[in-house]
């Protein structure tokens, strides 16, 4: 039995990492961290849980975290991580972080996109998208798990790149999230009233999310670059993404399915659906799958338009993150994650 920890345990990615965890079977949570709820129970904060975890939030440092645990998963905000990480993983733990600061390759593009002065530069993590990266993830003792509107548009659109069948650089992204992508603080954006009945596009030139995007894509087949625009919408969870791609030459919407079929042949979680078949987010809503369909080829225009749908806080963090754990630790990789979507 492993012993794991979650560092940020209030939030709702956190909360999603307690809920998967406990149904994991070979794991057993150690610590959930959080300085503000401290001493109470996690039920409280996280009411489906009562009854299934009986332990309390704490706040301790992370490195008597790490020194009692085999992993840590650090779901915090954006530039705490980066003092948190190097920690946990000097004590002698693993690491998943589920915070964009340790996502880039070059931490410039960090600090230009997200406004924070990287302290740890040296420090580097593979990226945790299981699908691109699985036998570096197996070796890795730091993972940095993938944003949640990133692993929709990268998994939709790797197999079009790779095989070099769409222009790189004329790619749209049409993205749509659910409130909980947000987080669980409130604020006049995620207010009930402002966000229910509406849809808003935000961030629509220069998104955290988007050179994450481009630098996964961009190691598949070239320069690659995307217009990528994001909406809130009134739904909970989910993500999906209409992709708009131009084609090279002209291709049947059957032959552009099997390519996907054959560049996911063997994944468990990648869902490939029919030519005309669009994801649902109730589909996946709960589960860790990311459901790719549509499929259509607008052949007098040469476009095609793929779209891509997941979990936010499933495949687009919590789970995904567990995914992570299992190729880490070794144990199977769909371990904990077999749960079934709920729909409607």
């Amino acid at each position: 039995m492993k012993r794991v920890g979650v560092i940020g345990a209030s939030g709702y990615s956190g909360g999603e990492l307690l809920r998967i965890l406990a149904g994991h079977g070979g794991v057993e949570i150690a610590h959930a961290i959080s300085r503000s709820h401290s001493g109470r129970k996690v039920h409280e904060l996280h009411p489906n849980l009562r009854g299934v975890l009986g332990i309390e939030f704490e706040d301790l440092p992370p490195e008597e975290v790490a020194g009692d645990c085999d992993l840590l998963f650090t779901a915090v905000p954006h530039g705490a991580a980066m003092d948190i990480a190097p920690r946990a993983l000097d004590a002698g733990a693993m690491v998943v972080d589920l915070s964009g600061d340790f996502r880039f390759k070059d931490t410039s593009v960090y600090e230009r996109y997200y406004g924070i002065d990287h302290s740890c530069p040296e420090v580097k993590a593979v990226y945790g998208l299981p699908e691109l990266h699985r036998e570096e993830i197996k070796k890795a003792r730091f993972v940095a798990n993938p944003g949640c509107y990133p692993t929709a548009t990268i998994l939709g659109l790797a197999p079009l790149i790779k095989e070099g069948i769409i222009e790189n650089e004329r790619i749209v992204a049409d993205a749509k999230s659910g409130v909980s992508g947000a987080g669980a603080s409130p604020s006049a954006t995620t207010h009930f009233c402002m966000a229910n009945e509406s849809v808003l596009a935000y961030s629509p030139a220069a998104h955290r999310h988007l050179p994450e995007i481009e630098q996964e894509l961009s190691s598949l087949g070239g320069s690659v670059k995307v217009s990528f625009v994001p909406h809130l919408v009134p739904v909970n969870r989910g993500i999906s993404v209409t992709l708009h791609c131009f084609l090279r030459k002209g291709q049947s919407e059957e032959g552009v399915r099997r390519l996907y079929e054959r560049f996911y042949e063997k994944e468990p979680f990648i869902r490939v659906l029919d030519v005309g078949e669009v994801p649902r987010l109730s589909a996946v809503r709960g589960s860790n799958f990311n459901d790719i369909g549509c499929f259509r080829v607008d052949m007098e225009r040469g476009r095609l338009i793929v779209v891509s749908a997941s979990d936010n806080l499933v495949k687009g963090a919590a789970g995904q993150a567990v995914q992570n754990m299992n190729l880490m630790l070794g144990f199977e990789e769909t371990r904990g994650l077999r749960s079934i979507a709920l729909h409607p």
